[in-house]
């Protein structure tokens, strides 16, 4: 870029620096150091505006550097709309843009054969590849909000079913880990045979709990390996509620009856099982929490004609003082309400008769 000027008069030199200038500015990458990219643009677009008010002669070989200046100042242009942040744009883009649309002036003006008005025609032209400039850069900035929201939509999400999965399937496992301890402490010494029974009751309760803390472990390694693939879920289903309430009987002395007629499993689809599924675990382990003295708890699923499927849990016993003290929590049922909301379903809870009552109905997907 810089050759050249040794062939064109003296003056011809501020236009080559120029150039060169504008031209190394659009291609280098940035932040460089400690200059950023709106700094750099900064700079060149107001060393452009000042070699126009101080370039003086005829064209000649100047206009050797033209074609390289402008493009240089339109790519800088496009740029700075698509990634100067922040309040920055607002002055660096409108700088950069003018010495885009006046680097025409710099030889209009003074040529012989050129006035005021092909001046003005000229700026006019050039107004439009620095307007198609901005537009593209604000595309593309349009563009990168969209993909960086999404991405940060992605990681709300991973962070909410690692949150779910942490209370619904942890939580249950230790706190029927804690109220067999507490029940322990409560009772009478218990014999051999009861004292290993309770040992073996814990200690599956405990692995269940380290099983469901690898498979989170794994799933968010897995994002961070293959950021373009979702982490891999674990899906429950209504078929998996008579281990469910196995595992709840065997750490619990609550009797517990279970309908669910053939109808209702596989009606709804994957997610939707699931989250039915959650629900019932939830309703369990808020009983184990605030109902301890429960003696009978019935869950009923049942198919309507609506068509939908409704999942119901009542016990025997109202709340009382928790079996567990602890901080926190109540968040179990607010996150099942949402993210039933959001499947077309409804969920309610409150008390029934001496007891409480969880209702959920999920419609069932249309064929087809």
């Amino acid at each position: 870029m810089l050759v050249p000027a040794a062939l064109a008069p003296p003056s011809a030199a501020l236009l080559a620096v120029m150039a060169a200038l504008a031209l190394a500015a659009a291609l280098a990458t940035w932040p460089c150091r400690r200059v950023s990219l709106a700094q750099a643009a900064g700079t060149v677009a107001a060393l452009s505006l000042v070699t126009d008010a101080c370039t003086f002669g005829t064209p000649g070989l100047m206009l050797l550097w033209y074609p390289f200046e402008t493009v240089s100042l339109l790519v800088l242009l496009e740029r700075v709309v698509r990634g100067v942040p922040g309040p920055r744009v607002a002055l660096v883009a409108p700088l950069t843009g003018a010495a885009a649309v006046l680097l025409p002036l710099r030889f209009t003006l003074h040529a012989p054969t050129t006035g005021l008005k092909e001046s003005v025609v000229a700026a006019a032209l050039a107004l439009f590849p620095a307007a198609v400039a901005a537009g593209v850069g604000l595309y593309l900035r349009t563009l990168d909000r969209r993909r960086a929201h999404a991405v940060e939509l992605a990681r709300r999400e991973q962070r909410l079913e690692v949150a779910r999965d942490l209370h619904d399937f942890v939580a249950h496992e230790i706190t029927g880990i804690v109220l067999e301890a507490q029940a322990a402490q409560l009772g009478t010494d218990p014999g051999p045979e009861e004292h290993r029974s309770l040992l073996a009751r814990v200690e599956q309760a405990g692995l269940r709990a380290l099983d469901s803390m690898d498979h989170t472990v794994t799933a968010l390694r897995g994002a961070d390996h293959r950021p373009s693939e979702p982490p891999p879920t674990r899906f429950h289903g209504l078929a998996d509620l008579p281990e469910l309430i196995g595992r709840f009987s065997a750490m619990s002395t609550a009797e517990v009856a279970l309908s669910l007629p053939d109808d209702a499993v596989g009606a709804l689809s994957r997610e939707t099982e699931d989250t039915a599924y959650r629900v019932v675990l939830e309703a369990l382990t808020n009983v184990r929490r605030h109902a301890p003295r429960t003696g009978r708890i019935e869950i009923s699923v049942i198919r309507t004609a609506a068509p939908a499927v409704t999942v119901t849990v009542v016990n025997d016993a109202s709340p009382a003082v928790p079996a567990i003290a602890r901080r926190g929590g109540g968040t179990g049922l607010a996150g099942l309400a949402e993210r039933i909301g959001a499947l077309g379903g409804t969920l309610e809870a409150g008390p029934h008769g001496p007891g409480w009552r969880v209702h959920c109905r999920l419609p069932v997907p249309a064929l087809g």
